[in-house]
């Protein structure tokens, strides 16, 4: 940094000052000789000390503006970093969607079938949803930071699926959360809980409820951690538990986080957003272990879009043998027609097979359930199945000549539109081998 421009101005102040006075500088200094020419020259260092503390400060406001869309300089003031409760009416998103290449490592695929699904839709705000049970409470809300509608928990009890499970060797569990401020006004954390029950009626207690379980943990400052366990003497030894010491890992406060979860046999990949967080290849080495029961505790957040799907998808087989391919991986939200990145995996699948054929060409149809009105149906069917044609063709290289869409609305129904699970089978997107 150059200061030679504030110590000229230092120099003008005290020779102006000096001037004032018609003393000697140099006399003041060795003799000290007149009290009213120390105060003249006391006021001019101080005037010339002033001017460099000014100039170094402008200079950094210069450089601030100057350096555009670099970090500043200037240390950022505490309540920036302060992000407002999700109930703000005017509170915006948390965070960006990332765009799809951002999955590009996220080899995900949901499973085939879903036999579970709540996004609480079907529930009153202000209710406890009716697919619950719960030792504590809970409540369905909305808010501005991110659409539809969530269950909000809050304190030290557990909120679990009422009815029990079916659960075969492969399946896979999805759920969005925003970790949110606990009892004492901070973060708190929650546990989610994958449960071998004990009680099917109620609520299994304990540090290790059930006969077994897979604990993933979200500690009060974010870190991300997990623990198996299995309640007989032939687990005793086999318990597991770790955790993801990464900060940038770390969950926050009001953001939205998708949880994949991917159980094939006695093995568990989880997932944060994009990132594989954990991969258990024994977690559950003892065959008598089937889940049947999830459940949310010991913390704050709120929940939604909660999937439970079976069967691992014969991608291959479906579109290129049987001509048609049944898909409930490629996501929207609600009412849109943007892709949203956790169909990555899904869409690298059938990518791979369409780009090992070039000369099969297919029909995308997208298809919706019966909330809202029948043209806005049809018309977000039809603008979902170019979405997915588009990303097809820019993220994986599809030629878009092979590639027709079309939309169905609610036309086509495979399930009646009277639950939640019937409902998230009617919203799906197919492919037709032509």
């Amino acid at each position: 940094m150059k200061t030679y421009p504030f110590l000229f101005v230092f120099l003008l102040c005290i020779i102006s000052a000096s001037a004032d006075a018609q003393i000697d500088i140099k006399g003041k200094v060795k003799n000290q000789s007149s009290n009213r020419a120390n105060n003249k020259v006391d006021q001019g260092i101080d005037k010339g000390f002033d001017a460099v503390e000014d100039g170094v400060k402008d200079l950094f406001k210069k450089k601030k503006k100057s350096d555009e869309g670099e970090q500043s300089e200037e240390p950022a003031e505490e309540n920036e970093t302060e992000e407002q409760e999700p109930e703000v009416s005017d509170a915006k998103p948390a965070s960006v969607t990332p765009s799809l290449q951002a999955y590009s490592k996220f080899d995900f695929i949901p499973g085939e079938k879903v036999i579970f699904y709540d996004d609480f839709s079907q529930d009153a705000i202000g209710d406890f949803p009716a697919l619950w049970n719960t030792n504590g409470s809970a409540e369905v809300v909305t808010t501005n930071l991110f659409p539809g509608n969530w269950m909000k928990f809050i304190g030290r009890g557990a909120i679990w699926s009422d009815a029990q499970l079916q659960l075969p060797e492969n399946y896979t569990i999805e759920y969005d959360i925003i970790p949110i401020k606990g009892e004492d006004a901070n973060m708190a954390g929650y546990d989610f809980r994958l449960i071998q029950c004990i009680n099917q009626k109620s609520y299994d207690s304990g540090a290790v409820p059930g006969k077994a379980g897979f604990l993933f943990s979200i500690e009060y400052f974010g870190r991300p951690s997990y623990r198996t366990y299995i309640n007989s003497d032939e687990g005793d030894e086999l318990g597991l538990s770790g955790h993801k010491d990464q900060e940038d890992l770390y969950q926050r406060e009001n953001q939205k986080y998708h949880i994949s979860i991917w159980v094939q046999k006695a093995r568990i990949r989880l997932y944060q957003n994009e990132t594989k967080l954990f991969d258990l290849p024994r977690a559950f080495a003892v065959p008598s272990v089937k889940m049947d029961r999830i459940r949310f505790e010991e913390g704050a957040g709120m929940v939604s879009n909660i999937r439970i799907a079976v069967g691992a998808p014969d991608t291959r087989n479906k579109l290129m043998t049987e001509g048609k391919l049944v898909t409930y991986g490629i996501y929207f939200d609600v009412n849109k027609d943007v892709v949203k990145p956790e169909s990555y995996g899904t869409l690298k699948d059938i990518a791979a097979v369409l780009n090992e054929v070039p000369d099969v060409k297919v029909k995308i149809y997208g298809h919706t359930d019966s909330d809202g009105a029948d043209a806005a149906n049809l018309d977000l069917s039809k603008r979902r199945a170019a979405s997915v044609k588009a990303e097809l063709s820019k993220s994986f290289g599809v030629n878009t000549d092979r590639l027709v869409t079309d939309g169905l609305g609610e036309s086509q129904p495979v399930a009646p539109n009277d639950t939640p699970v019937n409902k998230a089978l009617n919203r799906r997107v197919e492919f037709i081998k032509l």
